[in-house]
């Protein structure tokens, strides 16, 4: 009998005493508000604006009646195209108050993406900035609009037309939000997320009230959140890292939720931390990196901070351990998952050891079953070998929207979503994420995860943030190129002195044979590395007239 069939196999299931909420998103913050009135409820550092609970719930509700009053009702996609700013918020609770579909729009979109969203989504009024950084959104809008046939309203932030929201919902009939809310259900779809798509267009990712708000409200007690807590958000509210992990998790507890700008700066973020006393900072790796690196980093008092959260990518163990050793942040917490699973499936607690919260992605949220299988078969695997990552529970989304067959390849019969990442389960059910199924390189028929490399290369001395990714190759199938920042004020590394340092420590056929040196990497809008794209650069640099410094 092998012995892989006597160990136990890669299933848990996060079970815990607190039962899953049955509110809808807009009755939970109707009664956070009630406790906690005359606490901080949302401060935008920029801008100082400042309200309380009972002053948030008041311009939410006041922004829902007004967009009854335009005629939007439940089942109604409503989008929302800005960057981090209040006014994101007031749209996000104000449409789930009137249960209202709201469609997260990247900052990033240009045209063609903005068109095809309005389209697929079938979005009925449109919020939208003006312009952003060196996007003019009013300009593209106007562009896509003649091919959106659907799209009924657009409201620029700012504009006549969005404060005549807030008057009109100021000078309405409060009954008429109470009966638009008491027709609402947990499980009823109330945001649409497009997921990055790597080939064709993004998907749209349907999330329920339930799925949302109990993500939030777990995330957040595994972070201990309380009314006193102040969370720093600098990640994207477009994504589920800031609109669910961020707000929502503020919002089930009474937090504060501190928007340190409209997009990430390291510098400001320091400096929303240090002013309003955040006990908790958000971030994927290269955010936390580039506050590390911030020349003035040792004259910000980050003494408040006690927790916080990194995720959206792999999280380098030294950088992990800078940032509780330099940030104080002592309860960092990683977190595991996707948009489609609204998005934390995995994450490590407060008092796990050091190890179990720099070399893996945690056990199994509350209430979230996790099994790890054969990607060909689909059994479940022994404990202590790899396969793909799924997840099973009240976070899996409902579906993707008006795709039913996208939506059938993703989420099997027994309704597992299958994440599409390689995963290992410890003994005490702890979970290492190992890389994506589709970056793994094969080498000559080895096996090649990214990640293992990746991990080695931070502990030389001179990187900053490194990348492995797999270029094609006559003889093996694929080579590996590492892409690589190096600090300020050090020598480029050549292939040759790379492949020095790495012999005797990774096996022959893990060692690079290339090395692309770069100022960053390419990433979408939340963080995260698009190795689809640098591949395709990576092979237009070898097929080309260039030597990659082989």
């Amino acid at each position: 009998m092998s012995m892989d069939r006597l160990r136990p196999v890669s299933y848990t299931q996060g079970a815990w005493s607190t039962p899953l909420l049955g509110d809808t998103i807009g009755a939970n913050l109707d009664r956070t508000a009630a406790r906690f009135a005359d606490r901080e409820a949302l401060i935008d550092y920029t801008t100082g604006i400042r309200w309380t609970y009972r002053e948030f719930l008041a311009e939410v509700d006041a922004l829902a009646l007004g967009l009854l009053a335009a005629g939007l009702g439940k089942g109604d996609r409503v989008g929302i195209w800005a960057p981090n700013c209040p006014q994101w918020t007031l749209t996000q609770y104000a449409t789930a108050k009137i249960g209202a579909i709201l469609v997260n729009i990247n900052p990033a979109y240009r045209t063609h993406e903005l068109r095809y969203v309005l389209g697929q989504a079938g979005i009925h009024t449109l919020i939208a900035a003006p312009s952003f950084k060196t996007s003019d959104y009013a300009a593209m809008i106007a562009q896509a609009r003649p091919e959106c046939p659907e799209l009924e309203q657009v409201v620029l932030l700012d504009s006549p037309e969005w404060e005549r929201l807030f008057e009109t919902g100021r000078a309405g009939d409060p009954e008429q939000l109470a009966l638009a809310q008491a027709g609402l259900a947990a499980d009823d779809p109330i945001n649409i997320q497009y997921t990055s798509g790597t080939t064709g267009f993004p998907k749209g990712a349907t999330l329920s009230h339930h799925n949302i708000l109990n993500n939030g409200y777990f995330v957040g007690e595994l972070c201990g959140y309380t009314e006193q807590d102040r969370i720093c958000i600098p990640v994207p509210f477009y994504h589920c890292f800031g609109m669910v992990m961020g707000n929502l998790a503020a919002t089930s507890h009474g937090a504060a939720m501190i928007i340190p700008g409209p997009a990430f700066e390291p510098r400001t973020t320091l400096e929303a931390v240090a002013a309003e006393r955040c006990t908790s900072l958000y971030g994927v790796p290269t955010m936390f990196i580039a506050e590390l690196a911030d020349p003035e980093f040792d004259t910000f008092d980050l003494s408040s901070l006690r927790t916080g959260i990194m995720a959206g990518s792999p999280c380098p163990v030294e950088v992990m351990k800078q940032v509780i050793g330099r940030m104080g942040m002592r309860e960092v917490s990683i977190c595991y998952g996707m948009t489609e699973t609204s998005p934390v499936s995995t994450q490590t607690r407060a008092n796990d050891s050091l190890a179990q919260r720099t070399a893996t992605v945690g056990q199994a949220g509350p209430h979230i079953e996790i099994k790890i299988v054969d990607p060909v078969t689909g059994l479940t695997m022994p404990r202590g070998l790899p396969g793909e990552l799924c997840t099973r529970g009240y976070s899996v989304m409902l579906g993707y929207w008006n795709d039913p067959e996208k939506t059938a390849a993703a989420i099997d019969s027994a309704r597992w979503m299958h994440t599409g990442d390689l995963a290992v389960m410890d003994e005490d059910g702890y979970v290492a994420i190992t890389g994506r199924i589709k970056d793994m390189v094969i080498r000559g028929g080895e096996n090649i995860y990214p990640r293992e490399i990746e991990e080695f290369l931070y502990s030389h001395p001179d990187i900053l943030d490194a990348q492995v990714i797999g270029v094609p190759d006559t003889k093996y199938g694929e080579e590996l190129m590492a892409w690589i920042r190096m600090r300020e004020n050090t020598t480029p590394l050549t292939a040759e002195a790379l492949r020095e340092y790495c012999t005797g420590q990774l096996a022959h056929y893990k060692i690079p044979r290339y090395v692309h040196i770069v100022d960053e990497f390419p990433m979408t809008v939340t963080g995260k590395i698009r190795k689809i794209e640098m591949r395709e650069m990576a092979v237009r640099l070898l097929t080309g007239s260039e030597e990659e410094n082989a």
